[in-house]
């Protein structure tokens, strides 16, 4: 089943959901929360990094993920 993109103004029942069969459903917000101050320093700080060629090769992050997840 494709997922339901719904816009709610709160108080009525979008059509989308009402042509949903009977069952359990899990709803959440499409929009994410704005970034603190501190996380949005944070990546500003990081593209910095990259900027000036201290960033690490995609190739490593996952070489590095997929080590970890092996538990090497």
């Amino acid at each position: 089943m494709e997922p339901k993109v719904i816009d709610w103004d709160g108080m009525n029942l979008p059509p989308q959901l009402k042509d949903l069969p009977p069952g359990r459903y899990a709803v959440d917000s499409l929009d994410p929360p704005p970034l603190s101050q501190e996380e949005e320093q944070g990546l500003l700080a990081a593209l910095d990094q990259i900027e000036a060629g201290q960033g690490i090769p995609l190739a490593d992050v996952v070489r590095e993920i997929r080590n970890r997840a092996a538990g090497k």
